[in-house]
């Protein structure tokens, strides 16, 4: 952990080999979480680009002003998610009938498993951003970058039981912006 803290402040000072081993040592973390997005067979974006992609966008910038492990993992996993979106608006404004992707949550955001239009979710992100970033963030972090709860609550200074308490606020508030699931389905079926 001190490492990469370590790292990130030479990257602050633009020293680009500091961020190549940051993305090195955090490399299997970042695969697991861009393999949880691939899951669609729909997926242009395989786990491979999704981090490549993640790379060049952290790195095109002025040098990665981030101060320590939580900070990046964040910027990671809302750089994810702008990477998928972008991708699924593309699809969108494809001729071929690319209207959405649809994604399966592990641990869905409502209690069924049906598909999400990801651009939905990003909208639905965006308000619950007005209203609760730290929630907001916690899906970015567990949803987009497949972070755990146990870590999310040793990154941010809490306990478990606080992180899922507001996973399960996050996962409602988000559930009721996107909608019931579709008709003829019961939940639980």
């Amino acid at each position: 952990m001190a490492e990469i803290t370590e790292l990130l402040g030479q990257a602050r000072s633009g020293d680009r080999a500091a961020l190549d081993r940051v993305f090195e040592l955090l490399y299997p973390e970042l695969r697991r979480a861009a393999r949880r997005q691939g899951a669609s067979p729909e997926a242009t974006l395989t786990p491979t680009v999704l981090i490549n992609e993640l790379y060049l966008h952290l790195g095109r910038h002025r040098p990665l002003d981030v101060v320590d492990r939580r900070h990046f993992l964040a910027c990671a996993a809302r750089a994810m998610r702008q990477l998928l979106i972008d991708e699924a608006r593309r699809r969108a404004t494809d001729k071929r009938g690319g209207d959405w992707l649809p994604v399966t949550l592990t641990e869905g955001l409502a209690e069924d498993s049906r598909p999400i239009d990801l651009l939905a979710l990003d909208q639905a992100l965006d308000a619950l951003e007005t209203i609760d970033p730290a929630q907001r963030e916690l899906v970015e972090l567990h949803w987009f970058a497949g972070i755990d709860f146990v870590e999310i609550a040793a990154l941010r200074g809490v306990n478990e039981r606080t992180v899922r308490r507001g996973w399960l606020r996050a996962r409602a508030f988000l559930a009721a912006q996107l909608g019931p699931p579709s008709p003829g389905r019961i939940a639980g079926t």
